[in-house]
């Protein structure tokens, strides 16, 4: 039994990963969100599978939510260890640079940044460390926080908190290789999901949340053993 552990797994790209994973019956999925509610449906469409936990990842009480997977994990799986981590939770806030407050700021870094190495390391005693299992953990970046990449107005401090995770996972991968726990970055471009249309909504996107989500499910599971501090890019245009 292999358990994947999804945070922002309520709606868009993190709501489809977990459903993608959950279509394979030896994975035992986690899905973590705000949104009850939203978790909920996502548990109708894979009961047996998905265990779902509500937790904010603004709440710095990470001791909560680690008791919470371990227990899901001991109760409902034949293994007893972390495979997978998919840091998926995120926020993008549309304003310019000049128009955004330093609590802005922090919000953004908070959650697409600060949360994921919060929880990375809270999970790291029980993640799968043995040599010929290993465990995997992938971050979900933007091409907005490649170097090169075209950057857009608006944009300046979610591309900056995706840019740190595109160096924290190049890091980790290198400290943690000795514990045979492989670190990579997922960086889409334009996707259709709510927090795309909410941010642009005279947009569209030519990659939908599902095509996205079997993308990341299939990486996460098939290539643990073959990248290690990879920073991929998944976009149409550069």
């Amino acid at each position: 039994m292999i358990n994947a552990i999804v945070t922002g797994a309520s709606s868009g790209i993190g709501f489809q990963t977990a459903l993608a994973l959950a279509q394979n019956e030896e994975i035992f999925v986690i899905a973590i969100a705000r949104n009850r509610d939203k978790l909920l449906e996502l548990k109708k469409l894979s009961p047996k599978n998905i265990n779902i936990i509500q937790f904010d990842l603004e709440n710095k009480s990470f001791e909560l939510i680690v008791n919470q997977i371990i227990e899901n994990i001991n109760s409902f799986s034949t293994n007893n260890k972390i495979n997978i981590l998919i840091n998926n939770a995120g926020i993008l806030t549309n304003r310019t640079f000049l128009n955004q407050t330093e609590e802005d700021w922090a919000k953004q870094f908070d959650l697409n940044f600060f949360s994921n190495l919060r929880l990375i390391k809270s999970l790291y005693p029980y993640f799968e460390k043995s040599k010929d299992i290993g465990s995997h953990i992938v971050n979900i970046g933007s091409m907005g926080g490649i170097q090169g990449a075209a950057k857009f107005s608006g944009l300046s401090i979610y591309s900056a908190s995706k840019s740190a995770i595109n160096s924290i996972t190049e890091s980790l991968a290198v400290e943690f290789l000795d514990d045979n726990i492989h670190v990579n970055s997922i960086n889409p471009g334009s996707v259709m999901t709510e927090m795309f249309k909410k941010a642009f909504p005279k947009n569209s996107a030519e990659i939908s949340a599902l095509q996205m989500g079997k993308y990341i499910a299939d990486f996460s599971v098939n290539s643990a053993k073959l990248f290690n501090g990879r920073i991929i890019e998944v976009s149409l245009f550069s």
